[in-house]
């Protein structure tokens, strides 16, 4: 009788897509080295002041995004006894432990560097956060005076009892536990009690200049709760008073296949946003452990979701705190962003467009072009038709106002809202009634896919040389109809009458209103149908030429990186001697750099004053240089769940611009670009002294005003 060999060998685990675990890395740790990476800007002594403050601050709102949506999801596989795993071979528990430790060690480092660093550099700067303690007599005068006339009269303390059950309290907002001691008019002796900060109070108060120990001086509202907490239970003895705040789970579920009318359902859904399962609590770290044990059973958590923080539970209402400081020399020196010259020699941007394709890059150039392309369509007579797609634009939107006075001077307006756009949700439904009470016609895409694509089309009629024609102008870009971003966020914007590019856009558009099978476009790539097969194609087609001796080159910039296909695609290009440069700003699931596997692969991150926001993908394709621009990133939602559209750059000269301004610029910052490691950390490059190199100044100094 013969036995099989034993072997040692750990066999190859393989994950849902495929593929072995170890190709992959995982995506809510790639979130949190993000935003490590993001915390690094708040660190940095070379980062002004004040924008160090909001660096720190944009942490904590993506930690925010982050419990309410990913730990959300987590928490919820975990309930259900979900057995599955992710890419990169894990169980939900292990990334959830994976993730608590991380997100402590995160948090924790935060507030050190706000108490330690941030805060006392501030106060010698003259902008002061005083403590209770610190407050003189007059101060406490004001501030006594500021809580009966602002604080008072809008609170409502609830004392806990079998007539009074634990509050419902919101989604982040700020509420304070109070232990008590002694009995009230009624012989009530519960014992604790809890106060809501409603929303309409600020979180933190500036003194009066004559009171301040300095020109700034800030007082945070906890701050003010705490010293007059006992004003709210007349008679009896304040034992403790604590700050703490829940994060819920805030994804929306809509079965968009059992709704008749998605709207309707969103608007029902959309209140209880704020009352979700709770997923983290944070408290002050001066909390008792008693009342830690009592709020973790309210809200069914357990110790691994509690988050002791040392100062305010909500970082995040810090962010205005730099707007309202007006010291110039602590911040990043403002500039004008720069137009392209051939809309300095039209008065209508028609005119220009019709010279040529027209490429803007923001936030260093203007977004002004894209506002007064819709502004002189809504008054112009020759517009007959204005077709649009709406993801973010925000509550005050000068675009969608224009809009709105195209429909009432009698064009015929199309605008595709995207109603499920995360937390834009409620914004979008007021501006889709708004539409439709001026007789503009507002669908909702597709069911089952989010509209992401960005895309504006003006159909105006014009004398041609045979008589009246009707000519397309369109508008494609990379980044959401959003003037307020627009001023933050890196994205591609192109303006074309290309007659091909424009009767591709409006074939997408029939498809988001009408029905009907989708037709092959000419030049763009459209997810779900064709945008991941392209890119998967164009990988594959390099690595055909380099193993035929030829030359070959991809790089590739985006958000995020994850869907396997293609990681994997790339992978076998960097195998076949593909030079691979990808610049993902975000979560990368690849692993570079690794011997046999991705040797030719490098992955940068650029962390700057500006959210690298713009998709470009460029292939060598045999001197060809196809280079394309996109709403989307390499991820699963956005070649397979979302309507997403990758449109090339035909024009030389703009192509040559892409390839310099969204690749090459970056790929030689040595100041701001983080370097992926096999392990998956990341590393700051640093160049010589005598050549640094930073993309994001060097793009405000080419194409500034």
């Amino acid at each position: 009788m013969t036995t099989e060999p034993q072997t040692t060998e750990t066999p190859t685990l393989h994950s849902p897509s495929g593929f072995p675990a170890d190709y992959f890395q995982n995506r809510e740790m790639g979130l949190l080295g993000f935003n490590k990476r993001v915390l690094y800007q708040a660190k940095n002594p070379r980062t002004p002041l004040l924008e160090r403050l909001r660096f720190l601050c944009i942490v904590s709102s993506n930690l925010d995004e982050f419990f309410e949506i990913r730990v959300a999801g987590i928490k919820e596989q975990l309930k259900l006894g979900s057995v599955a795993i992710t890419t990169d071979g894990k169980t939900a528990r292990e990334v959830y432990q994976m993730v608590s430790d991380e997100t402590h060690a995160l948090v924790k480092e935060q507030y050190a560097l706000l108490n330690d660093e941030i805060l006392p550099a501030m106060a010698k700067e003259g902008i002061h956060f005083d403590k209770r303690l610190d407050w003189n007599p007059a101060q406490r005068e004001w501030i006594r005076d500021f809580f009966f006339r602002e604080v008072m009269p809008v609170i409502t303390p609830i004392g806990l009892d079998p007539s009074h059950p634990f509050p419902r309290v919101l989604n982040k907002s700020l509420n304070f536990a109070v232990e008590l001691e002694g009995r009230d008019a009624f012989g009530r002796s519960s014992g604790a009690a809890i106060v809501q900060a409603p929303r309409v109070l600020p979180r933190v108060i500036r003194l009066p200049r004559e009171l301040g120990s300095s020109e700034y001086t800030f007082v945070f509202l906890s701050s003010i709760l705490h010293e007059f907490v006992h004003e709210l239970f007349a008679g009896m003895k304040v034992l403790g008073c604590y700050q703490f705040r829940v994060t819920r789970n805030s994804d929306l579920f809509v079965d968009e296949e059992e709704v008749k009318n998605l709207r309707t359902k969103i608007q029902g859904e959309l209140p209880q946003r704020n009352f979700g399962d709770a997923v983290r609590l944070e408290v002050a770290d001066n909390c008792s452990d008693a009342m830690i044990e009592f709020l973790l059973g309210q809200f069914n958590l357990c110790e691994s979701d509690l988050y002791r923080v040392a100062g305010p539970v909500n970082l995040a209402r810090l962010m205005q705190v730099p707007d309202w400081v007006l010291r110039n020399d602590l911040k990043f020196q403002p500039f004008a962003p720069g137009l392209p010259k051939a809309l300095h020699k039209c008065h209508s941007v028609f005119d220009a467009i019709r010279g040529g394709d027209i490429l803007l890059h923001h936030p260093y150039q203007s977004f002004t072009p894209v506002i007064e392309m819709l502004e002189q369509s809504a008054v112009d007579p020759q517009v007959v038709a204005i077709k649009m797609t709406v993801y973010r634009t925000g509550t005050d939107s000068v675009l969608m106002q224009s809009l709105l006075r195209a429909a009432q001077n009698g064009k015929e307006v199309t605008v595709v809202v995207e109603l499920m756009a995360r937390f834009d949700e409620e914004a979008n439904i007021g501006w889709a009634t708004r539409l439709e009470e001026v007789g503009a016609h507002v669908v909702y895409g597709v069911v089952g896919y989010k509209t992401h694509a960005k895309m504006l089309m003006i159909v105006r009629r014009e004398e041609g040389k045979s008589g009246s024609i009707l000519r397309r102008y369109v508008h494609l870009g990379t980044g959401n109809y959003h003037p307020k971003t627009a001023r933050l966020y890196s994205d591609f914007g192109l303006l074309t009458c290309n007659e091909d590019i424009g009767t591709d856009t409006n074939e997408v558009f029939k498809q988001l209103t009408g029905l009907g099978h989708a037709q092959t476009l000419t030049h763009l790539w459209q997810a779900p149908f064709s945008l991941q097969a392209n890119v998967v194609a164009g990988i594959r087609a390099e690595a055909e030429a380099a193993r035929a001796g030829k030359r070959s080159r991809i790089i590739a910039k985006m958000n995020s990186l994850l869907e396997p296909e293609t990681i994997a695609a790339l992978y076998e290009a960097s195998q076949a001697g593909v030079k691979i440069d990808m610049i993902v700003r975000g979560v990368c699931g690849l692993r570079a750099g690794v011997k046999g596997l991705s040797d030719n692969i490098t992955v940068r991150s650029i962390i700057g004053r500006q959210l690298e926001h713009h998709r470009v993908f460029y292939f060598y394709a045999g001197g060809e240089e196809k280079v394309y621009l996109s709403s989307a990133d390499w991820m699963e939602r956005n070649f397979f769940r979302r309507i997403e559209l990758a449109f090339p750059v035909l024009d030389r000269k703009l192509k040559r611009r892409v390839i310099a301004e969204g690749l090459q610029i970056y790929l030689n910052d040595n100041q701001q670009a983080w370097e992926l490691n096999p392990d998956g950390s990341y590393h700051l490059r640093r160049g010589s002294r005598t050549s640094p190199h930073s993309a994001q100044a060097e793009l405000i100094e080419q194409l500034k005003a």
